[in-house]
């Protein structure tokens, strides 16, 4: 048997290219959009991709089985579970509980785990030339390292009501049985820390029945469904607007983007053009070089394992917008964005300071400062981290407005105060920032050292 464990660090999304050696056959769970690392890993092992699978219609990413199958003419096998409400809206190989995917000498058994979703299935992987059990599950966004999957985004993100109780009481069934494995059988989820699909993800890639039996938060509910619900959905975190057309485009047909596009470097003409028409301009640029001279209306959304994350948050799919970064940075952001979808950038430049424009500073304060802004009739304090972070200890009297919904709450915010904006250390803060800037808040002051200065230096909290 081949194996390989594949990982998007930008998504915490984990996918899986299993194989047969001895027939040369390989099947590939859960593929991301930019699909060349499957053909190169495939290429190398001297293995064909004959078989696509998932274990449910993604909310956090786009999934890339339809250009995959495109590539290889591989057979695409999608659950059939759910009901007629969740079903894949495109042509494949439906699965239903129990059925099987055979892989040369391998198997893998449909599970249906409804809970995350309702068409939610799990992969049962048995290598009969080594053993007649199975030895792996695929999880999806059923079990994770140490954490579940949360039921309550059908609701949050795509809008859809009364799905999330309904899904927690599924899980709790999905668990019971999940339970009766064996305890020896490796588990494999579909994502790891920092995925907004659960509260409390591992950050080790696997695990197993046993280990998530004892550990698991999840299995200490026996014979108290009631708190495991209350639980469960309890305190998950705020999902990223971009969930929902996550949804929509991954159970419905769609353009398919089969190569990672190659963008326009525009010239300075193109750009000003494009930026005199009010065309978004994102600068992936680190926050302190940002701060030190930046375009007017442009948004700092840094080029980390973040990037794609927020740029769901703030970016509509509507928007057609350009980059500001560096030649060699293009490849990765280009990746990210394929990854979530958003293919409508226009190109991109790598300097500011050339297109003869004033650039403006931004208004970056100390501790020291900070403080003596506090607690004051005439300043609004904004803190713009999550709810649950806010709740867990902020500053006194600061007020609580997420970055990620910030733009939809600007009719709360004053404009006729001075404005002090923090996060945990900076990288929130900037984006919040120039989403004020961009939306003509004028007075307004980054307090960059956010929580992580104000608690490393002893000050007090409000819980």
């Amino acid at each position: 048997m081949f194996f390989q464990h594949i990982y998007d660090k930008s998504l915490a999304q984990a996918s899986y290219l299993i194989g047969c050696q001895a027939k040369g056959e390989a099947l590939v769970i859960d593929a991301k959009r930019d699909i060349d690392t499957y053909l190169q890993i495939a290429k190398e092992n001297n293995l064909s991709i004959k078989h696509i699978t998932e274990t449910h219609i993604h909310a956090d990413f786009l999934s890339g089985s339809r250009e995959l199958a495109e590539v290889t003419g591989a057979k695409m096998y999608l659950s059939n579970e759910g009901g007629e409400d969740w079903q894949y809206e495109f042509p494949h190989i439906g699965l239903t509980n129990g059925d099987t995917i055979k892989v040369g000498n391998l198997t893998l058994e449909a599970i249906h785990t409804p809970g995350h979703t309702p068409e939610s299935i799990s992969f049962l992987l048995t290598d009969h030339p080594a053993a007649d059990e199975p030895v792996m599950i695929f999880t999806g966004d059923f079990i994770f390292v140490g954490d579940i999957g949360r039921p309550d985004l059908l609701e949050k993100a795509a809008g859809i009501t009364g799905t999330q109780e309904q899904g927690a009481k599924e899980m709790y069934h999905s668990l019971l049985d999940f339970s009766k494995l064996p305890e020896f059988i490796q588990v494999w989820p579909g994502h790891g820390a920092g995925s907004a699909c659960g509260k409390s993800l591992g950050a080790v890639p696997s695990s197993t029945v046993g280990y998530e039996k004892i550990r698991n938060w999840a299995f200490q509910y026996e014979d108290n469904e009631t708190g495991f619900i209350e639980y469960l959905l309890d305190d998950q975190p705020e999902p990223p607007k971009y969930f929902a057309m996550m949804k929509k485009l991954n159970k419905v047909e769609r353009p398919l983007l089969i190569e990672v596009p190659k963008h326009q470097k525009l010239s300075k003409e193109e750009f000003l053009d494009a930026y005199s028409r009010g065309v978004k301009i994102i600068d992936t640029r680190n926050k302190e070089d940002f701060a030190k001279g930046f375009l007017a209306e442009s948004i700092n959304i840094q080029g980390n394992n973040s990037f794609s994350t927020w740029m769901g948050w703030i970016i509509d799919y509507s928007e057609t917008f350009i980059l500001v970064a560096k030649d060699e940075q293009m490849e990765d952001l280009t990746r990210k964005l394929m990854r979530i979808g958003m293919d409508q950038m226009m190109g991109y430049i790598d300097k500011v300071e050339s297109l003869g424009l004033d650039l403006k500073t931004a208004d970056i304060i100390n501790i020291e400062e900070f403080k003596t802004y506090l607690n004051r009739e005439d300043v609004l304090v904004i803190d713009v981290r999550n709810k649950t972070e806010y709740e867990t200890a902020h500053i006194e009297n600061a007020e609580n407005v997420f970055v990620g919904t910030l733009e939809d709450n600007l009719d709360k915010i004053s404009r006729g105060k001075q404005i002090v904006i923090h996060c945990q250390s900076g990288d929130r803060a900037t984006i919040a920032y120039s989403v004020l800037k961009n939306n003509g808040f004028e007075n307004v002051k980054n307090f960059s050292g956010g929580m992580k200065e104000w608690l490393g230096k002893g000050n007090s909290i409000k819980k």
